[in-house]
């Protein structure tokens, strides 16, 4: 499947490479908000899946907030069962927590993304979630298909 063949609501915008190294696979960026609260396209094509991460914040701040669009990814926080996202799914990631999101392997996905505004909001880049970790989860689906 190439790119212009997955539909989706918003751009699909330019490839990801400010944030390359935190991916496995090809992610792209399209911006779909700026200011106090940036909103972002983020698309994935079959299996790229972000890094490990962690959001900061406090006084309400360093929550993310993912809104699946289009196509079909996971959701993992660490030490919790992964959540198969699809178009209306939405996660509310706590700030603090350890987690990484991405596409299906046989899947293109697509999520707006924004982190709420607080104190001291940052992001810390972790370990790749390997190989082994990612292709359990898509013998998992498989078995709950």
């Amino acid at each position: 499947m190439s790119n212009h063949s997955f539909e989706q609501i918003f751009p699909l915008g330019r490839t990801n490479d400010a944030f390359a190294q935190y991916f496995v696979g090809q992610s792209y960026n399209a911006p779909v908000t700026d200011g106090s609260v940036p909103v972002n396209n983020i698309t994935f094509e079959p299996g790229c899946r972000n890094n490990w991460h962690i959001h900061h914040g406090s006084d309400g701040g360093g929550d993310q907030i993912l809104l699946c669009t289009a196509g079909s990814g996971w959701y993992q926080a660490e030490g919790e069962k992964p959540v198969s996202m699809a178009p209306g799914t939405a996660v509310r990631v706590p700030a603090g927590t350890k987690h990484w999101h991405g596409a299906k392997a046989d899947s293109w996905f697509s999520h707006l993304a924004f982190i709420t505004p607080g104190e001291g909001v940052s992001n810390e880049w972790l370990e790749p979630v390997t190989d082994d970790e990612y292709g359990r989860l898509a013998d998992d689906d498989e078995a709950n298909a």
